[in-house]
């Protein structure tokens, strides 16, 4: 009578299994930049900000890369660093990193799929007062781990999201 029940639990696990694998070859990773911007928002009203606490890179270093880079393009747009809250809008972001496996590729001698860094960062701007998001500027992107390469990556990364600005790509 054992071989009856565990044949019922070895095909679910089995299918779930199959299941699992099936999604995981399904998904794919993008690489790039997403903006999401609200609708009926007049971006080039905005002049100043000011930075609020989002969930920041852990690494001193790397949390001062990317908010001079941030700092810098919204020059760029003309806007210029308020005191705390009195901006016209609120800035911040949220980086992390993660490991990426391609399934797909094949594998080295001991049996391993390539694997890659991927850095995500994402700025978004804030109303002032209620904190809704009105822009969101996200890259998703293959970086190196190397820290002697990492400052060009953000730069590189935070350019190209704020290329991609509401009033940069209005006709």
């Amino acid at each position: 009578m054992k071989p009856l029940v565990m044949r019922p639990i070895i095909v679910s696990a089995l299918l779930c299994l199959a299941i699992t694998a099936g999604l995981a070859a399904g998904q794919t990773s993008k690489y790039g930049v997403k903006v999401d911007a609200e609708k009926n928002v007049d971006f080039s009203k905005f002049k100043t900000y000011s930075w609020v606490a989002g969930q920041p890179s852990a690494d001193k270093t790397i949390n001062s890369q990317i908010t001079a880079a941030v700092d810098r393009e919204l020059a760029g747009l003309g806007m210029t660093q308020a005191a705390a809250g009195s901006g016209d809008v609120s800035v911040t972001y949220y980086s992390l990193t993660r490991t990426d496996v391609d399934l797909k590729a094949k594998t080295d001698a001991k049996g391993i799929s390539p694997q890659y860094t991927v850095g995500s960062l994402m700025v978004a701007l804030l109303e002032k007062g209620t904190g809704r998001r009105l822009l969101r500027l996200r890259a998703d992107k293959k970086i190196s781990a190397e820290p002697a390469k990492l400052e060009a990556a953000i730069n590189e990364a935070v350019t190209e999201m704020f290329q991609k600005y509401p009033t940069r790509t209005q006709k």
